[in-house]
């Protein structure tokens, strides 16, 4: 008996293991990615292409290097950028962040919250620095220089007869153009671990000495937003090249507060490297085939950098292992003409969010291109920079950021202190190390708290270990007794309020009057139940308050047969204004599971009013995916899809597979990690869903294949 028990017990899982790499081989991932390559036949400055790590990544133009920075800085910037490549401009006048805060009636006490305070002059100034500083950097702009036969410097306008590709599946990209008849071939990538970017450019142009290389390092804008093109700037700041071998050069930048390096390594030894002007350098090859690695540092590396060839292996083989991970769908045996249009969005989102979102901290809402709001992280945000990598069997691209939380927790405990609550406040706008920015909206926005909790659940549910619970109990429980504290006992009616002196999700809402945001609202009860699991998993008593702030928490708003954006706003669907930004009363069901607060004839009666008032055209790239989880939670398959493809402007997604907003943003990464959100859960659906692609009509025409995903909550 026992030797046929084990036999059999072999036998299952031999067929298991088979039936896992059929299963594995199902879709044709190259295939999948390789037919989305982006392909561009033009000066599109829309259309510029990326090459990066997470850590680091590089733009380029139509000339496969960042030749033509000023006249793409209204597009998609030509960036340079890092995860460590910060500065802090001087501060002279003694600037302190108390100068930033300003008293409010909360809870029957003053609560300080840092907010743009206008005068006096000084304090408005203050409060300036604080938001400027530190300020992410554009760290070199590294393009052609290229002369025409008369001698005049080539123009964009005289880049002709472009073809160039991004090889998805390599990392790669291949720029083909001609300038007066003459081919330029280019080949850009970018080395997957360091911040390194490496070139080969052939041509009959650089025997004939028309064409260098030219590299500049800009001065930093100390602007909302920064794309590398200021030249010129009153800073003491100081660039030296320090040393300049047969191969090799090296120029330190000196600022501020950071001093970071830049070395140079190329094929050719009788090519030169020369200073043209301040911050401002030549390099002239002598051979017609030129390849030059270039590597971006505070320290400078001993060791000789990775050649081109020895780059485009590493992108190769790191691109191809990423492709092979995690978790695939496939549209192509779909009917239905949309299809290919969301394959290649999905796509091209899993390649932008790896280049862009997976450093050592939370990323900024444009990545590692340009500059939006200083380049600072919103922590907010995260959720949608980070969830899908989880949900696409990507963890340890999510598990990149969690120390961060570690490194920023000493500072949250500190607002929270000076706010007068319990645990551990998350900051709103912040940097890498977990500073408070002032904002006089962002400072009341409230719904980034219970993330970090999310990301722990995610990872717990992969992985249902106590290490994992372990790992992050301490950064859980401090998170929860914030929400504890934070949510206020109303003694007259007997129960707990969120504000007043809150701003939610859709920010519409004066802080003052606002208070029971619904989506928040189930937010803080999920959050806290999910805490509450934590410490029932350790075996610990959880702490009483918390179990009475989850028992007594005021019920979700609703009048008639709808839920309220907010139980202070009784003309929540009435008044233009809250029809407008981020219909985030939908996250209450679709970015968070349904628990025993939500009635769902009333969500669905919720979103069938959002659906058809709503003012569309005055969103975010978010808002369509969490329309679609919405849809997809309520069975509504149908309107999920459309909710992905909405012709509206912020849901466009560019060539290159941008998410473009607006001439101020023309990238927008939270709408790219949204759509992999909700394709994940329209695909695999949730804890307790019985429904198979649940997202997806089954109407014949989306015969959707899909691999690997995990379900959602």
């Amino acid at each position: 008996m026992k030797t046929l028990s084990r036999l059999t017990i072999k036998i299952t899982l031999l067929l298991c293991v088979v039936s896992s790499c059929f299963y594995a081989q199902k879709i044709d991932r190259k295939a999948l990615v390789s037919r989305h390559n982006v392909k561009i036949t033009s000066v599109d400055t829309l259309a510029s292409l990326s090459v990066g790590n997470g850590q680091f990544a590089f733009t380029v133009d139509a000339s496969g290097l960042q030749s033509f920075p000023e006249h793409y800085q209204a597009g998609i910037a030509l960036g340079t950028q890092s995860s460590w490549g910060w500065d802090r401009f001087k501060n002279p006048n003694d600037y302190t962040f108390d100068l930033t805060n300003r008293a409010y009636d909360q809870y029957e006490r003053k609560v300080p919250y840092s907010v743009q305070i206008k005068t006096p002059e000084r304090r408005n100034n203050a409060v300036n620095w604080f938001r400027e500083n530190p300020h992410r950097l554009q760290l070199g702009n590294l393009g052609f220089e290229i002369t025409k036969k008369d001698g005049q410097p080539a123009t964009q306008e005289d880049i002709q007869e472009i073809h160039q590709k991004l090889d998805l599946w390599t990392g790669i990209i291949h720029s083909e153009f001609k300038v007066e008849g003459s081919l330029v071939q280019v080949e850009t990538t970018a080395h997957q671990n360091q911040d390194l970017v490496a070139f080969k450019v052939t041509s009959d142009l650089i025997s004939k000495d028309r064409l260098k290389v030219r590299f500049r390092i800009p001065y930093p804008f100390g602007a909302w937003k920064d794309t590398g093109v200021q030249w010129e700037a009153d800073f003491n700041y100081k660039s030296t090249l320090k040393k300049s071998g047969k191969n090799e050069a090296l120029i330190t930048h000196q600022m501020d507060s950071l001093t970071y390096h830049v070395q140079f390594q190329w094929d050719d030894p009788e090519a030169k490297i020369a200073k043209k002007q301040a911050h401002y350098y030549l390099i002239t090859p002598e051979r017609n085939s030129f390849s030059m690695s270039v590597y971006f540092g505070t320290a400078v590396s001993n060791e000789a950098l990775p050649d081109f060839n020895q780059t485009k292996t590493n992108s190769t083989q790191s691109w191809e292992a990423f492709w092979k991970s995690g978790a695939a769908v496939d549209f192509s045996k779909c009917n239905d003409p949309r299809a290919f249009e969301l394959e290649r969005r999905v796509v091209l989102s899993q390649y932008l969010t790896k280049i862009q979102c997976t450093s050592n901290q939370p990323p900024q809402e444009t990545g590692l291109t340009y500059n939006s709001w200083y380049g600072k992280p919103h922590l907010e945000m995260h959720w949608w920079h980070g969830v899908h990598f989880s949900l696409w069997d990507r963890s340890d691209l999510l598990k990149k950021s969690m120390p961060w939380y570690e490194k920023a927790k000493q500072k949250a405990y500190t607002l929270a202190k000076r706010q007068g609550f319990k645990g551990l406040r998350w900051q709103k706008m912040t940097d890498p190390f977990g500073n408070e920015s002032p904002s006089s909206v962002g400072s009341f926005l409230i719904w980034q708290q219970p993330h970090y909790i999310t990301y722990a659940e995610l990872l717990y549910q992969e992985d249902p270990s106590k290490a994992t619970l372990d790992s992050y109990k301490d950064k859980v429980f401090a998170t929860a007794e914030f929400m504890a504290s934070f949510a206020h006992y109303n003694k007259e009616l007997d129960r707990y309020e969120l504000g007043p002196g809150v701003i939610p999700a859709q920010e519409r809402f004066k802080a003052t009057e606002t208070f029971n945001p619904t989506y928040e609202l189930n937010y803080w009860h999920w959050g806290l139940k999910t805490a509450i699991a934590w410490k029932n998993r350790l075996g610990e008593t959880p702490p009483a308050k918390w179990l009475e702030v989850v028992d007594k928490l005021s019920k979700l708003p609703v009048l008639g047969d709808v839920y309220l954006a907010t139980e202070s706003a009784q003309d929540s669907y009435t008044n233009p204004v809250f029809k407008t930004d981020h219909p985030s009363v939908l996250g209450t069901l679709g970015m968070l599971p349904r628990t025993e607060k939500v009635d769902l004839e009333i969500m669905r009666n919720t979103f069938d009013l959002v659906w058809d008032k709503w003012s569309w055209e005055d969103t975010w790239g978010w808002d369509f995916p969490m329309t679609a989880m919405t849809a997809t939670r309520l069975h509504l398959p149908e309107k999920a899809v459309e909710a992905l493809l909405m012709d509206i402007q912020t849901n466009t997604y560019l060539p290159n597979g941008h998410n473009y907003q607006d001439e101020r943003l023309t990238l927008y990464l939270p709408g790219n990690g949204g759509l992999l959100t909700a394709v994940a859960l329209m695909c695999a659906g949730w804890e307790g869903n019985t429904v198979e692609t649940p997202g997806f009509p089954k109407d014949g025409n989306w015969e959707v294949q899909w691999e690997g995903f995990h379900k959602m909550f």
